[in-house]
């Protein structure tokens, strides 16, 4: 049963807006970005003042979006004074206000009014003024069809498909994750009657590989770690194998969703080092464990098979640190009498 979502709130609150800030989380991905490059395109013909900008860098995965090009990081020195004048800010996709980094301080000392739309278990949201949330929606893109498809009825316009698709294939691993539902599968056929092209999008976000990453990948494959009985696959990256294959922050993505597809393995655990003292986690599940209780003990969220976070600690004694907890969460969860 899909949850109601009061969308007139959001019409009134765009209605009485001059000025709009779109964002999402730090290192975007397909699910936020989608969704803002689609309401970027509504409000532009609603003839609004309206910029995108998000804490981190647009991967190079998603320059093909329609409004790609838009997609600014954010500065100071650049926006902090056009954020003073926004009138109302929308996040998509963000599970846990502190992942806006300095973007969600400036919503804050600006008091901009705020409205999450997101379908992530919320771990830290009551900055925000209005929360949509949807728990059961597949990805962000699927909520915001909601709101698009009374206004453009009879066929959505193809930047608004192209993002809407863009967002479900995202988050449900291109129709292959368990969050996959029929309702997916037809709000992808109305953006295909529209126009858009799924091989397109596809081969831009998954067959698009720089030669770093690929060196990248040959650096894990070569180290990753097996535990639990073979069910728990990890592996680490630190600075110095990003610096030997010239590799950047958004290379490292995807990686632990293939390495969950290693034959008995249930759960992936990516550690990253990703700054002087923090390293980035990403937890992957294939159904058998809910690793995301493991990911709110570390001060992170996500959904039940696909979670991560962020710890301050050099990247050893966070790998044990995580390992642990991991191992502890799979030892809890394992019950023979399932098997």
């Amino acid at each position: 049963m899909l949850k109601m979502i009061d969308w007139e709130i959001l019409h009134k609150l765009i209605a009485d807006a001059k000025r709009i800030l779109l964002t999402t989380h730090e290192n975007p991905d397909g699910d936020g970005l989608g969704c803002a490059s689609a309401m970027l395109h509504y409000l532009n013909g609603l003839k609004l003042d309206t910029r995108i900008v998000c804490a981190t860098e647009l991967p190079k995965e998603y320059a093909f979006l329609s409004y790609a090009e838009s997609v600014e990081c954010y500065e100071p020195q650049i926006h902090d004074e056009w954020l003073a004048t926004v009138d109302l800010v929308l996040v998509f996709d963000i599970g846990d206000f502190r992942r806006l980094r300095d973007i969600g301080q400036q919503i804050l000392t600006n008091n901009i009014p705020s409205i999450n739309i997101d379908h992530h278990v919320q771990t830290n949201n009551s900055q925000f003024n209005y929360n949509f949330i949807d728990l059961e929606a597949a990805a962000t893109g699927e909520m915001l069809y909601d709101f698009f498809k009374p206004i453009y009825p009879d066929s959505l316009p193809l930047p608004i498909a192209e993002g809407l698709y863009t967002a479900i294939i995202n988050d449900t691993g291109s129709f292959r994750y368990s969050n996959t539902t029929e309702r997916c599968h037809e709000v992808a056929i109305e953006c295909i009657r529209v126009g858009i092209k799924p091989h397109k999008i596809y081969q831009n976000i998954y067959e698009s590989n720089s030669i770093p990453r690929i060196k990248l990948l040959g650096l894990i494959l070569n180290t990753v770690q097996f535990d639990f009985n073979g069910e728990l696959a990890w592996f680490k990256i630190d600075q110095n194998m990003m610096i030997q294959c010239a590799a950047e922050n958004s290379d490292v993505d995807g990686f632990t969703d293939y390495i969950r597809t290693i034959r008995g393995v249930e759960v992936a655990v990516m550690l990253y080092q990703n700054g002087a003292n923090t390293c980035r986690i990403n937890f992957r599940s294939k159904g058998k464990y809910n690793i995301q209780t493991v990911a709110q003990e570390m001060g992170g969220g996500g959904h039940p098979f696909a979670a991560g976070a962020v710890i301050d600690g050099n990247l050893d004694s966070v790998a044990h640190k995580v390992l642990q907890a991991t191992i502890n969460s799979l030892q809890s969860q394992n019950n023979p009498q399932d098997a």
